[in-house]
């Protein structure tokens, strides 16, 4: 009788607000939404701080958003990913010096005159509960200025939200779990 293949799965990480399965968590393609060679992918990246302002290099983020057009993509199958299927959502774990990055598009207004963005939780050590916030793109100022959201957050909370566009067309936000430059988190009601 042959013996079966010794299988070698890595060993779950130690996190509070876990455990993450090493077997399930990544998989392949997780953090492109688009093939990086899609007409229109544009780069979302950025790195993780902790309170102190030092990088988190365990922290796992997922987003979720519209495509260029403004709809919610609502089909099943965001797990697999075929190369040229928009999914809507995507995963990643930072590096080693907090930096994550996604390919995806940019998101496209769900209403007439509302302002696009990607919402953005952040799982990582020490949270009890994952944190959840929105990453607004920087051009349609008309809109971004008309936001509720928006409206409500002084100046400096507003920045945290909105991401920057480098030269090579990407965006780019940083997370700042706490500190002086907090990136503004949301918390939902629980109510029906």
């Amino acid at each position: 009788m042959s013996k079966a293949p010794e299988l070698k799965l890595a060993p779950t990480p130690g996190q509070t607000i876990g455990p993450f399965y090493g077997y399930a968590l990544p998989y392949e393609k997780d953090n492109e939404l688009v093939n990086q060679a899609h007409p229109n992918s544009v780069r979302l990246h950025g790195v993780v701080y902790d309170g102190k302002g030092e990088v988190i290099p365990d922290a796992l983020l997922e987003i979720w958003q519209a495509d260029e057009k403004g709809n919610v993509v609502s089909s099943e199958g965001s797990l697999v990913r075929d190369g040229y299927t928009f999914t809507g959502w995507g995963r990643t774990a930072v590096d080693n010096v907090g930096h994550y990055t996604f390919t995806t598009v940019n998101p496209g207004a769900t209403e007439p005159g509302k302002a696009p963005f990607i919402m953005l939780t952040v799982f990582a050590r020490g949270l009890l509960n994952r944190l959840f916030t929105r990453i607004y793109l920087p051009e349609d100022t008309a809109a971004l200025a008309n936001d509720p959201l928006l409206a409500s957050l002084s100046e400096a909370e507003r920045k945290t939200l909105i991401a920057t566009r480098e030269e090579d067309g990407s965006l780019r936000l940083d997370i700042h779990l706490q500190g002086e430059e907090e990136t503004v988190f949301l918390s939902y009601s629980r109510e029906s």
